[in-house]
């Protein structure tokens, strides 16, 4: 039996590999509107119940370090499906979760196998897709990803209010469990054809590694990766918080200010071309940085709630103009492994955010939100410049 046209499986792939990155970005921002809830059913503070964030991201990135190398062994589309699998075992344990200890290691948990999807996708495009148009494929990515967010924000603020929390981790449990399934059903197809399963091996892991390391852009761009994730991340995590605690706003309501930030991310990701043709890289990056240094300066000085929703929709527009544009070197950083190369660059990311996190939670706990805000205000513009004067001397 004959399986689908070459053309009509790829465009199958990229649909699932979508919702499942749609998925996976719904999960990652999930707890970033439950740490009040958390601090109170589990009597501790909201830096204390962050971990449940850092952890997640601790995993995200280490886990990046095996996943990369298994894709460019086993295939990208079908270590994504397993993956997917894993996380609805995680999710539907963390919705069971006793104490906070244990839900911060079901939360390390999801971090582990949603590790494998967003950065795999971001590897099948760089295989599938040319150099030229990548950055508009990325950018369609994008928009599933940042509707991912935005449920994730608004969402978890809203069932942590009416549900509870733990209704927050069932949810999940269910998509991730429906798109594994449908995932693993094309894997079969796929190999039902004659279909290749796997990408063919290159070297060894050690010998990937070094092939990723031994290119000094490459180096350059997982160090941004790093001090972006550390400081954006970082901050935006806990925007909720801070507009519950400071301006008594409901969680379902500062969930949905922060929801914002995914609706300019959305935005950029449908003016993403024309902005690109005009700026070029470099002017886009430097673009974004100064977007994102005004808006979080905007949050840190706030007398009102309400100026947060600006604040938040141009941030997120500015973020991806950035980081959109690091993602799309991270795909050309490595190209004959390239699977090991953006696992790379996705390791280094949350690495910097889950060390971004911990300090940020020290910060709230002893100062305030606001000097997050502040720091990372001055740090965000003078990385994107800096950025943005290597691109244009290459």
């Amino acid at each position: 039996m004959r399986g689908p046209a070459p053309a009509t499986a790829a465009a199958r792939q990229l649909v699932l590999l979508s919702l499942a990155a749609f998925a996976s970005m719904t999960s990652m921002r999930i707890c970033d509107p439950l740490l009040p809830a958390l601090g109170r059913d589990f009597a501790t503070t909201t830096g204390h119940a962050a971990q449940a964030i850092s952890a997640f991201a601790i995993a995200y990135g280490l886990l990046q370090l095996v996943y990369g190398p298994l894709a460019d062994r086993f295939g990208k589309f079908r270590v994504a499906s397993l993956a997917a699998l894993g996380c609805a075992l995680a999710n539907a344990a963390s919705a069971l979760a006793p104490s906070l200890d244990w839900l911060i290691v079901f939360r390390a948990a999801t971090g582990a196998t949603t590790a494998a999807i967003i950065p795999l996708t971001m590897a099948w495009i760089g295989d599938t897709v040319p150099y030229d148009g990548r950055q508009e494929a990325l950018a369609r990515l994008l928009g599933a990803t940042v509707i991912g967010m935005i449920t994730g924000q608004w969402a978890g603020g809203f069932l942590a209010d009416t549900l509870g929390w733990r209704s927050v981790f069932v949810a999940l449990a269910a998509l991730f469990a429906g798109t594994g399934v449908a995932m693993q059903i094309a894997v079969r197809r796929a190999l039902g054809g004659g279909g290749a399963a796997a990408d063919a091996p290159v070297e060894t892991y050690v010998a990937r590694l070094r092939a990723v390391f031994r290119e000094r852009w490459a180096r350059t761009v997982l160090a941004l990766a790093f001090i972006e994730g550390a400081f954006a991340y970082s901050a935006f995590a806990f925007v909720p918080a801070y507009l519950h605690q400071r301006f008594d706003l409901a969680m379902t309501w500062a969930g949905g200010v922060l929801a914002l930030y995914g609706v300019g991310g959305f935005a950029y990701s449908r003016l993403a071309r024309g902005m690109l043709r005009r700026w070029g890289e470099a002017g886009l990056a430097l673009r974004g940085g100064v977007l994102l240094g005004a808006t979080l300066a905007t949050l840190a000085l706030a007398p009102h709630w309400a100026f947060a929703l600006p604040a938040c929709l141009v941030s997120g527009f500015g973020f991806y103009m950035l980081h959109n544009t690091l993602q799309t070197h991270a795909t050309q950083m490595a190209p004959r492994v390239r699977g090991t190369a953006v696992s790379l660059f996705a390791c280094t990311l949350f690495l910097g955010q889950s060390f971004g996190i911990v300090a940020a939670a020290w910060v709230v706990d002893h100062a305030s939100a606001a000097a997050v805000f502040a720091g990372a205000a001055i740090a965000l513009p003078l990385l994107a410049a800096w950025f943005a004067r290597r691109l244009a001397r290459n």
